[in-house]
């Protein structure tokens, strides 16, 4: 089981009483903001200050300005449960927040503001918070959890060689920005591998004691996860070898091996686990469409990418947002028709996202529309959770794991 974290009576405002509150609110108003925008651009509407070129703009702040705070609110939430350690709050917390609002500021800006300055503000924040993280993982002896590390390392390991390419040290946005929109995806990989079967078997033997529930861990699992592990290795590194498509391809069908095993077919009258089960589909089917565009290319590359990263990433991350706002405030863990419609807005929008190059003429269109259905995604999540995550507990219900 385990450890209850223990919580310090909070007397400043209740959105620092806890990481997730101030990070998925930002992380979800950041999202809103960043893909419109990119495609203003992309349609030559408006001109971004920024000195990076737009593509990696609009890439560096889906995977380490909106990833970044997701991972972090998700970290500052789940350590806590995992060690039984004091949760960072309060001025600390407030600190770490400011530091991920100035990166996406100076980044934003360094076309003004100078490379260097830029490279130095973003780049704060993820060394900082590594050194949090890794303060609470070893003075809780959670060694379990020692791969957090791992990853929040090749997270800041992308962002400075994004910022390598913009201070002309070498050419490294592409490496940059795939390292962390891979670091992003083994953590889906990771963790909802964690959270969906232990979450579909809990609704499930509640529904009925006696009803087959979610595989257990064992050999599937562990060939899936390091298939995966492999391939998006293969594709940050050499994404043009002839090996990398079969690799990606292995990786897909071995994640649906593994994704079939979960029941998800019985949570279909419960949004907040079919959502799970749809965010952790997508990673499979982007990783079958990755190798497969590589071998065929019917589509461009970035479209079957977008699978991985709006399908995958977006409907998790935003999956594992709303479970938690919820839980982790006191709110009872059901999915109303506010929230259910985030989850339907999500899922448009990764379908459009794939299907836009087939509108040919009206490819701006579908991609505006996609990009529309996306904002409205995480306004939506921004509007609806404002409350929660910005006023007190509820005494209503326990606080389950994130």
């Amino acid at each position: 089981m385990a450890p209850i974290p223990r919580y310090r009576p909070q007397s400043g405002p209740a959105v620092l009483s806890a990481g997730f509150r101030p990070f998925f609110l930002l992380a979800a108003v950041w999202a809103c903001l960043v893909v419109p925008a990119s495609i203003a651009s992309f349609a030559g509407w408006i001109q971004p200050p920024t000195a990076f070129p737009l593509n990696v703009w609009h890439a560096h702040e889906m995977a380490f300005g909106y990833g970044g705070a997701v991972v972090a609110g998700f970290l500052l939430t789940a350590i806590p449960n995992w060690t039984g350690r004091m949760p960072l709050q309060g001025v600390p917390l407030a600190l770490l927040v400011l530091l991920w609002l100035c990166g996406r500021i100076a980044v934003l800006l360094s076309g003004r503001i100078g490379v260097g300055v830029a490279a130095a503000v973003d780049l704060s924040f993820p060394a900082l918070f590594l050194i949090v993280i890794a303060r609470e993982i070893i003075a809780g002896h959670n060694w379990r959890n020692l791969p957090m590390l791992g990853a929040l390392m090749l997270l800041l390991l992308g962002n400075v060689l994004t910022h390598f390419d913009a201070l002309g040290i070498a050419t490294t946005f592409d490496i940059g920005n795939r390292l962390g929109v891979a670091t992003l995806l083994m953590l889906v990989s990771l963790i909802g591998g964690r959270i969906v079967p232990s979450f579909t078997r809990n609704w499930l033997v509640k529904q009925d004691p006696k009803a087959a529930t979610p595989a257990s861990f064992d050999l599937v699992d562990r060939i899936a996860l390091a298939a995966t592990a492999v391939a998006l290795s293969a594709w940050v590194m050499t994404p043009e070898a002839r090996w990398t498509p079969w690799l990606e391809l292995a990786a897909g069908v071995a994640l649906a091996a593994r994704f079939a095993r979960w029941r998800g077919e019985k949570t279909l009258r419960e949004p907040l686990l079919w959502v799970l089960h749809l965010g952790y589909g997508w990673l499979s089917l982007g990783l079958l469409l990755l190798g497969f565009n590589s071998l065929v290319s019917i589509l461009q590359q970035t479209t079957a990418l977008h699978a991985l990263t709006v399908g995958a990433i977006g409907t998790m991350t935003l999956a594992v947002m709303t479970r938690a706002s919820l839980g982790h405030t006191g709110r009872a863990l059901i999915a109303g028709p506010r929230t259910t419609t985030i989850y339907a807005l999500i899922t448009l929008a990764a379908v459009l996202r794939l299907l836009a190059p087939l509108f040919g003429a009206h490819y701006l269109m579908a991609l505006s529309f996609a990009g529309a259905a996306w904002s409205g995604a995480f306004g939506l999540f921004a509007l609806f959770y404002f409350g929660p995550l910005t006023g007190p507990r509820s005494s209503d219900e326990v606080s389950p794991p994130i």
